[in-house]
């Protein structure tokens, strides 16, 4: 018989699995945000074939891209669960600044059992522009000797809301 609850705390990520050359850490959000955003990603960190008995393992990217010419936005959180709902990493200890058009990425490395088919990031992000709109995908890709796949999955928004002076 095996116990449902897991009292270890999400690890946070070594430098490997944050591969973009900077992050621009803040400590504090500007006065302006106007809107906050939840987005759900799927991810599959192994996949199954054969008849459904083997796995094969992927490397996943998640990409998050600031589409605007002009405004920036905040990432607030990257996290990362498994096929069963639980938060095996969270990505940020502190919010995070992408400049216009800057793109980021975050890694979740092959090879480990973490994870699974149902895996996904929850990725939360804020504004001051409430018509930006950037763009969240996750890119798989696994290799073993000549057999090859990738694939990409698009994230999509769970919760969008409009923050008032009282929020900020």
């Amino acid at each position: 018989m095996l116990g449902g609850c897991n009292s270890e705390a999400p690890k946070e990520p070594d430098k490997k699995t944050l591969p973009s050359r900077r992050y621009h850490y803040v400590d504090q959000l500007p006065e302006d945000i106007q809107i906050a955003n939840t987005v759900y990603v799927p991810v599959y960190s192994d996949i199954y074939y054969s008849a459904g008995d083997r796995r094969f393992s992927l490397t996943a990217t998640l990409s998050i891209r600031n589409t605007s010419l002009t405004d920036t936005i905040y990432l607030t959180g990257v996290d990362y669960y498994d096929s069963q709902g639980q938060l095996l990493t969270q990505y940020l200890n502190r919010p995070v600044q992408m400049h216009p058009l800057e793109s980021l990425e975050f890694i979740v490395e092959g090879g480990t059992e973490a994870g699974g088919a149902g895996a996904n990031f929850i990725v939360d992000w804020e504004a001051g522009n409430p018509n930006v709109s950037p763009i969240i995908q996750c890119v798989m890709i696994g290799a073993s000797g000549t057999q090859g796949i990738s694939f990409l999955t698009e994230g999509f928004t769970l919760e969008s809301r409009r923050k008032s002076r009282a929020e900020q």
